[in-house]
């Protein structure tokens, strides 16, 4: 990707975490999966800033290969939720040129799933505004192991050991999307829970005590007025950035 996206601009992919649904229903007495209706909403808040921003990518962490580990009852629930926002939601982003893409492993989901995925990567494929990207069953560490599987189905006469960064770069989820310039983790927690975590080497990362289903346009004026302030060096001193700006 260009490194010359410097902090007064807007960033060109956003990632986020999704953190506190179950969390902003407790608060309110509600059960878990009401946070989770109530963050799809703030999923198409978000959505809306960054395609009337014109922002690039944005890509949403909606399920880790580790919630599997959550109760059954709330897994069920949520896949039905990914169900139905695949059956109800598509068409309006198709309406707006939004590039729907699904990345992760979707094995482990159910047939209707699958093919509502195929669907709606189809139906949405050649649309130029934002490609919005749903990170289902996806884990940064599968990513990796996957991308080394992938270039070895490609390269079968040569070794691992003849892999470069570049190769590997090539071969991960988003490799034709630039990086994330900017990771937005809601919730109050301060870590990336393996998340685009090749892909993010060079990203800021802004944190909120927010939770998911509070995040609106303000929220999102707040995270990218903290990157906007941010000196992007990649490496470079400040002077080299600022002869590079000049």
């Amino acid at each position: 990707m260009s490194k010359e996206n410097i902090s007064q601009n807007m960033p060109r992919h956003i990632a986020i975490i999704m953190d506190g649904n179950g969390r902003w229903a407790k608060k309110r007495f509600l059960p878990r999966f009401v946070g989770h209706q109530r963050g799809l909403s703030a999923v198409k808040r978000v959505v809306s800033y960054c395609a009337n921003h014109q922002i690039d990518a944005l890509t949403l962490f909606a399920f880790s290969t580790e919630n599997w580990k959550r109760p059954a009852e709330e897994v069920s629930q949520l896949m039905k939720l990914f169900l139905k926002a695949l059956q109800k939601e598509v068409e309006l982003l198709n309406e707006n040129n939004v590039r729907l893409r699904i990345i992760g492993d979707r094995s482990p989901f159910n047939e209707a799933i699958q093919t509502h995925i195929d669907l709606a990567e189809a139906l949405t494929a050649q649309n130029t505004g934002l490609t919005l990207t749903i990170a289902a069953n996806y884990g940064g560490r599968w990513d990796i192991v996957n991308a080394v599987h992938h270039w070895q189905q490609n390269n079968p006469t040569k070794s691992v050991a003849e892999m470069t960064e570049a190769d590997l770069s090539a071969s991960v989820c988003l490799a034709d999307l630039p990086e994330p310039d900017l990771l937005i983790r809601t919730g109050g927690e301060q870590r990336i829970s393996n998340f685009l975590i090749w892909q993010m080497a060079y990203a800021e990362f802004y944190f909120t005590d927010e939770l998911w289903p509070e995040i609106d346009e303000q929220s999102m004026d707040r995270a990218v007025a903290s990157f906007k302030s941010r000196e992007r060096r990649f490496g470079q001193t400040s002077e080299q950035v600022a002869d590079v700006k000049n």
